[in-house]
């Protein structure tokens, strides 16, 4: 099952755009980029929804997510890689468009979240791919690399930790929950699933916050809204301390591997620190590091620098 955004599409899947007007040479020169259909496919007793983009003969990149976003928040990422590669990018249970019918009776936990994604690479014959993670998207890809190591040909990391020294202060409301999952504890944490703190998750760290466009924000609060998902939320809240008993396994996966690896990292983001991103080369010394004058969404305000960063990786890494 699939549906296709609408768009202007030329026979090769390429959208047509105009140029931009740039002398008089230019002037109604069309230049192509490539379209983003959109799709589901059944995996894991999951209807997973994704974006996929670019030739499928092509090396794919597969993005993951984090909270509380969803494969949305590559919508300006994905045209720009698929002119070289496969792009695919899933929205995880629990976010976005996927569909977990009550029935399924799925247990929101990050080995299950990984367990999911390994069944939707598999139903759509993915052997090999780089991954690019982002927050969640991290525990969830690197737990796919630790069981199929021979099919992650590289991996960007987007502010996705791996190291208990990225970790900020403002993990200590959860950090308490982790300690003590208690009612009390686990109430308080709604405070991060309001509008108010989804938005700050956006704009904080960012020189101009009145840059970051609303629909980003807007689209992933709504979407928290919606019965029962707080409560998922939370859960994953909770499991996110199987990822940090799992960074030293993590880490052995990075030394006996060895991937290509880029981390590039908004440095202002309040949740993953600077030193989460310098600590891969503690076990990956060959890592390319690159900071970005921004916050946790890097992709809101640095999608060209990250896009061509990324580019520039794959190409002397695959």
């Amino acid at each position: 099952m699939s549906k296709a955004i609408p768009m202007k599409s030329t026979q090769s899947g390429m959208a047509e755009m105009d140029a931009p007007q740039v002398g008089s040479k230019s002037v109604g020169v069309p230049f192509l980029m490539p379209s983003t259909s959109i799709h589901k496919i059944e995996a894991d007793g999951v209807r997973v929804f994704y974006r996929a983009a670019g030739d499928p003969a092509a090396p794919v990149v597969l993005l993951l997510h984090g909270f509380p976003a969803s494969s949305f928040m590559f919508r300006e990422l994905i045209p720009r890689l698929a002119t070289d590669y496969r792009v695919i990018a899933p929205d995880l249970p629990g976010f976005g468009f996927t569909e977990v019918l009550s029935e399924r009776k799925y247990g929101y936990s990050f080995d299950a979240l990984a367990k999911t994604i390994v069944a939707f690479t598999e139903a759509l014959n993915i052997s090999r791919y780089a991954i690019y993670v982002f927050d969640y998207g991290a525990p969830t890809g690197f737990r796919l690399a630790m069981a199929h190591p021979e099919r992650i040909t590289a991996i960007i990391s987007q502010n996705g930790n791996a190291y208990e020294e990225g970790l900020s202060s403002s993990w200590n409301p959860i950090q308490k929950y982790w300690k003590e999952p208690t009612a009390q504890n686990r109430a308080a944490l709604l405070e991060f699933l309001t509008p108010e703190a989804t938005k700050w998750q956006y704009t904080h760290g960012v020189s101009d916050p009145e840059s970051v466009l609303p629909e980003s924000y807007t689209l992933d609060a709504a979407l928290l809204q919606r019965p029962g998902n707080k409560d998922i939320q939370l859960d994953l809240f909770l499991d996110y301390a199987s990822n940090v008993k799992l960074y030293p396994k993590f880490q052995e996966y990075f030394r006996k591997s060895k991937p290509p690896l880029l981390a590039i990292w908004g440095k202002n983001d309040p949740f993953f620190l600077p030193p989460g991103a310098e600590a891969y080369r503690k076990d990956l010394p060959k890592a390319k590091i690159q900071f970005l004058d921004t916050g946790h969404f890097a992709l809101e305000t640095h999608v060209v620098e990250i896009a061509t960063a990324i580019k520039d990786f794959l190409a002397y890494s695959l």
